[in-house]
């Protein structure tokens, strides 16, 4: 066993709780380790990944035509794309693509690769095809719409006038990830797009190549030596996947792991003082909340859903549980994004949640079950909010589970309550209305499965409110109709939103240039080094 092996088994061994080897050595400075929650990881194809550790992941493998600036996300900058022009009658994108891009096998990157990745997506039609199917694009249209006239020149084309920001911010989003059209081709199955391929392999041209995936245990990238923007400074990097913050703290402290990602508050204040770790704030465009299905005829009730909103101790989490960890925000909208509300108009009051449950015909409380992520700080604001409930006349019984169990029965809405995080797809207000706002098709066979979908929350007049609101093209205008949005969402939805994150990165001191942009798919590591 080698060097890198031992000190990899002897992580493993600690994740294990089993007895420990003697302590072990820093890392090897070719080598980023990480110590991360990443169970929620369903698949690896870009084109269908929306959950966000997948985000993460994808932004390592793969290029997309476009990305947002992580210090000033109102500047867009070319990728693939070198370049870009918008007709006059503002419907059509035309990107000039980079010569001399190559994929990790060698095949090189051109517009119709491209054009091939939105096609497909659209094809698809799973969970993050909306992005690219809100612009009027289907299956049987999607060949013509997003075309490659030649191998440089990509053409996107819109069924109406949108703002161009907004098309532009939705390009830069996980969907676009450019996949390598005659690898992903050559191991089609049944019509399947390769799906079943990049469900566990990548096909990207980004600054590391994926060498191994194994769910919930371990994901393994290699660098791209030969990557258009230079090569990675480290060889490898290596996520472990470390349930236990506790655990991943030892390992951080011990060098056995240069990063750990979910420790919890009272974690942090003891490693402040340590000179060998360094601890690091990304404000996040992340939401925590929980939500309602409406499927059930309990939770359906008006009365019942906002009482969940006053049996919530939001000051007393913010102080304990999410201490540096998140600020109460109970908007849709993160801070930072157009229109954003920042009223936080609910307050912890169980006698008027029971009121609220009285006048719904439950003067002796409901019972309910939540689904959680068996993760921190998620299972302790659960195991909070169970406690708060109780006082206000609702009982909640946890049901604890991986990350994928959690995200597979939310997607068939086979859930009562369910706790989650919610990231932005995209820069735009847009990427949060149209899926806490929106629900155009209720029905179980929906095309369209944004969030209100996935609780059976069935908005007709307030989708067309937020299908108007991304049409307006006066910022003022939009931003103040996002606003009466965020309000009807707070007074009448089923969603519970209460933080909105700040990711809290440790880090031994001696590594540098890992990026921890706004949202989970703008972290990189395509420039960190070690000392």
């Amino acid at each position: 066993m080698n060097t890198l092996a031992r000190r990899l088994a002897g992580a493993a061994i600690f994740s294990l709780g089993l007895a420990a080897t003697p302590v072990l050595a820093d890392t090897p400075k070719d080598t980023l380790v990480m110590a991360w929650q990443f169970d929620d990881i369903v698949t690896l194809d870009p084109g269908e990944i929306f959950e966000l550790s997948g985000a993460e992941y994808g932004a390592q493998v793969y290029d997309r035509l476009i990305r947002f600036d992580v210090n000033d996300v109102s500047k867009i900058h070319g990728q693939v794309a070198e370049s870009w022009t918008v007709s006059d009658d503002g419907k059509t994108f035309t990107f000039t693509i980079r010569d001399g891009i190559k994929f990790h096998s060698g095949n090189p990157l051109t517009a119709e690769d491209v054009a091939w990745s939105f096609q497909r997506a659209v094809k698809m039609n799973k969970g993050p095809a909306f992005i690219l199917t809100q612009f009027g694009l289907t299956p049987e249209n999607v060949d013509q719409k997003v075309r490659a006239t030649d191998p440089r020149t990509l053409v996107f084309e819109t069924d109406k006038v949108y703002a161009p920001t907004f098309v532009l911010y939705c390009l830069t989003a996980d969907v676009s990830g450019v996949v390598d059209s005659k690898l992903v081709k050559s191991k089609e199955v049944n019509g399947d797009f390769g799906a079943a391929f990049l469900k566990t392999n990548s096909a990207g041209s980004g600054p590391f190549i994926l060498r191994q995936w194994k769910a919930s245990e371990l994901l393994s990238l290699e660098a791209n030596a030969n990557y258009w923007g230079g090569a990675p400074a480290v060889k490898r990097v290596l996520i472990r996947h470390i349930a236990e913050p506790a655990t991943q703290r030892l390992l951080l402290e011990k060098g056995d792991v240069d990063v750990a990602r979910n420790l919890k508050p009272e974690q942090f204040e003891p490693l402040r003082g340590n000179d060998k770790i360094r601890i690091v704030q990304a404000p996040k465009g992340t939401l925590y909340y929980f939500a309602l299905n409406q499927k059930n005829e309990v939770l359906a009730k008006p009365d019942v859903r906002k009482a969940f909103k006053y049996a919530v101790d939001y000051d007393g989490m913010g102080k304990t549980i999410m201490n540096g960890l998140g600020t109460v925000h109970q908007a849709f909208l993160p801070k930072g994004f157009l229109g954003a509300l920042e009223e936080n108009p609910y307050g912890y009051d169980p006698a008027k949640a029971k009121e609220l449950l009285k006048q719904a015909g439950y003067p002796d409380g409901i019972t309910v079950t939540m689904d959680v992520r068996n993760t921190s700080p998620s299972m302790d604001m659960a195991q909070a909010i169970q406690g708060s409930a109780a006082a206000a006349g609702i009982k909640i019984n946890l049901l604890p589970a991986d990350g994928k169990q959690v995200v597979t029965k939310y997607r068939a809405r086979n859930h009562e309550a369910l706790l989650y995080q919610w990231g932005a797809d995209y820069q735009d207000p847009h990427t949060n209305a149209d899926t806490f706002a929106a629900n155009p098709d209720n029905a179980d066979d929906a095309k369209a499965k944004p969030l209100a979908w996935r609780n059976a929350w069935d908005i007709p007049e307030l989708t067309k409110k937020t299908l108007a609101a991304v049409e307006e093209r006066d910022a003022g205008k939009r931003a103040a109709m996002y606003q009466e949005l965020q309000r009807e969402v707070l007074e009448t939805s089923p969603f519970i939103i209460m933080f909105q994150q700040t990711e809290v990165i440790a880090e031994r001191s001696n590594v540098e240039g890992l990026v921890w942009g706004p949202s989970f798919d703008s972290n990189y590591y395509w420039k960190v080094s070690k000392k």
